[in-house]
């Protein structure tokens, strides 16, 4: 069942360049908080939109994404639902999923995918029937997260895992607003891609103007990611690696990007 024609999404920036996201259904009333950087800035949202939260998703235990969450629960009682890898280190959490669970959030089937890398519990949050995810800090807009906690084979893993998943017209949400600095680093592995390139233009004209650059779709991140397509032939011609592996290629991608 399509929940879209119920489906209110509401994103709001958080701290320096964290992102909040409420997901709101009409009919049922439900809200969904998507991490809680800053419980001041939610409930400014909440008050704003009139809608009583019900339930907070967790994607993993850095603070800035975290650290409102105690007050913000003890304010709304709100169902908060994280990673089981989380349990210890998050002392908020009501119910914890392992990869590949589904949990119902209101009439919502949200599925839990592991992806990490950036760290161990990550979690990405995908609900089918609004055809939306949220990424937390595995898949940026033209980035990935850095590797903290994992490796990069791991974080190439989390990336295929995604692609695999999500279908093209899957609205993505992520952590932070990254992306003019990545839109510039990737036209360093792929200056020739159009498609990129007008991307870069339409990202920078976005912040000139002081707008948000997300959200995203799966589509557009597979045309300009270069960390989404480190296993395209043509990215690995251009790393001067044709004929080496995916994770090669990536891994070889996010060695670059952490010392741009």
């Amino acid at each position: 069942m399509s929940l879209s024609g119920t489906t209110e999404i509401h994103q709001f920036t958080c701290l320096d360049d964290n992102f909040g996201v409420l997901i709101h259904e009409t009919g049922s009333g439900t809200t969904i908080a998507v991490d809680v950087p800053d419980a001041a800035a939610y409930e400014a949202a909440l008050a704003e939109t009139g809608w009583n939260l019900t339930h907070i998703l967790i994607t993993h235990h850095h603070w800035d994404h975290v650290q409102g969450l105690g007050k913000l629960k003890t304010q709304t009682g709100a169902t908060v639902i994280g990673p089981e890898r989380s349990r210890q280190k998050i002392s908020e959490l009501d119910k914890t999923v392992e990869d590949g669970d589904d949990v119902l959030c209101g009439p919502y089937e949200v599925k839990a995918l592991a992806t990490p890398g950036h760290t161990l519990d990550q979690i990405s949050w995908y609900i089918p029937s609004i055809k939306v995810a949220h990424t937390g800090d595995t898949l940026f807009a033209l980035g990935c997260g850095r590797v903290f906690e994992g490796d990069k084979e791991m974080m190439w893993a989390s990336l295929a895992k995604l692609l695999r998943h999500l279908p093209d017209d899957t609205t993505i949400y992520c952590g932070h607003e990254y992306t003019e600095a990545n839109a510039k680093f990737a036209l360093t592995i792929e200056p020739e891609n159009a498609a990129l390139q007008a991307r870069a233009k339409t990202v920078s004209g976005l912040r000139a103007s002081g707008k948000p650059t997300l959200p995203t779709t799966m589509a557009e991140e597979k045309a300009t990611n270069p960390f989404l397509r480190a296993g395209e032939a043509s990215v690995a011609a251009a790393l001067g690696m044709t004929g080496q592996p995916a994770e090669a290629v990536f891994a070889e991608i996010r060695t670059r990007k952490d010392s741009a």
